[in-house]
């Protein structure tokens, strides 16, 4: 069936969404393949109750992960669509995909589906967060996850797309600050390596390519290629005031004030503190620098 759709959930330790995720599948979703980096709670057994089929892997990163799911699970369908174990699909999406599915010509192999961020139980509509698309459904073989430090995209290798504009792919994290904040601090290592690669000249992965008039992805890594050359610390504040003042995130009342505070500037100021930090240890060298960051991406490249 030109329709049928797999989808492919990484997992570990979640069985505070995968219920939510799941349940919004059904229906929608032929298949489901969950794929587990040896969680410790309830999160497979809620999931196999579920009908998903299981598979553990070890945990590498995001892209060797999800596309362990495209290449390895016995995915029949057609169609693959990207999800995260604490998202799920709200409204007339999947009903809407599964339409433009049906009658898909040969040479579209990818969909946008809208997605909104909800934090501490409130939607973001402002400061640039909604509504914002993303390729999350793709044709099987013809595209993967591309590997980076951060921001992974899915990427076609053919093919052009189409966008589906009902209903969300919401984003709805369910755990508290504590954990937002240490993932976080986590994200800003990788973020750290992901920017200075860029601004040595070093990212030599072939992935989105950047483009301001592109799709959402090649505009928003445009965007980053430009962020880079801002002076550190100054950039942060620049990113704060465009998305909370300018483009209207004050709109999102207190939960978005938390969110732009946090995500807008305090991850931001982390990412170029530890930025500064290598810097700084390498003596502001920029051979040394260079040469850490060869060392690293050798190692990150080895995980794979």
């Amino acid at each position: 069936m030109n329709d049928s759709i797999a989808a492919i959930i990484l997992t570990k330790n979640e069985e505070k969404h995968i219920a939510r995720c799941i349940g919004s599948l059904q229906g929608i979703c032929e298949e489901i393949f969950v794929i587990d980096s040896y969680s410790t709670d309830r999160t497979c057994e809620i999931a196999a109750s579920m009908g998903a089929e299981i598979y553990r892997h070890p945990w590498k990163n995001y892209a060797a992960q999800f596309n362990f799911g495209v290449h390895e699970c016995p995915v029949k369908s057609e169609w693959i669509w990207r999800i995260d174990a604490d998202e799920f699909l709200e409204g007339n999406i999947g009903k809407a995909v599964k339409e433009v599915l049906s009658g898909c010509p040969s040479d579209v192999n990818g969909i946008y589906v809208r997605k909104r961020i909800d934090f501490m139980g409130r939607p973001l509509m402002h400061g640039g967060w909604y509504p914002s698309y993303h390729l999350k459904v793709f044709r099987k073989g013809h595209g993967e996850c591309e590997n980076r430090w951060m921001d992974e995209h899915i990427q076609l290798t053919d093919g052009r797309t189409v966008t589906v504009r009902e209903g969300n792919q919401v984003d709805a994290n369910l755990n508290d600050l504590t954990w937002w904040t240490n993932k976080h601090n986590g994200y800003a290592t990788r973020e750290m390596l992901d920017m200075l690669m860029m601004e040595y000249g070093m990212d030599e992965h072939q992935g989105v390519r950047p483009r301001l008039f592109g799709t959402e992805e090649q505009r928003k890594r445009w965007l980053k290629l430009r962020y880079v050359r801002f002076p550190l610390f100054i950039r942060p504040f620049i990113n704060f005031f465009i998305r909370y003042v300018l483009r209207g995130g004050f709109l999102d009342g207190r939960e978005g004030f938390i969110w732009h505070v946090l995500q807008g500037f305090w991850y931001r100021f982390l990412v170029d503190a530890k930025i500064f930090e290598i810097k700084k240890s390498c003596h502001w060298d920029d051979t040394l620098i260079k040469e850490y960051i060869r060392n690293e991406n050798i190692h990150y490249h080895h995980m794979l």
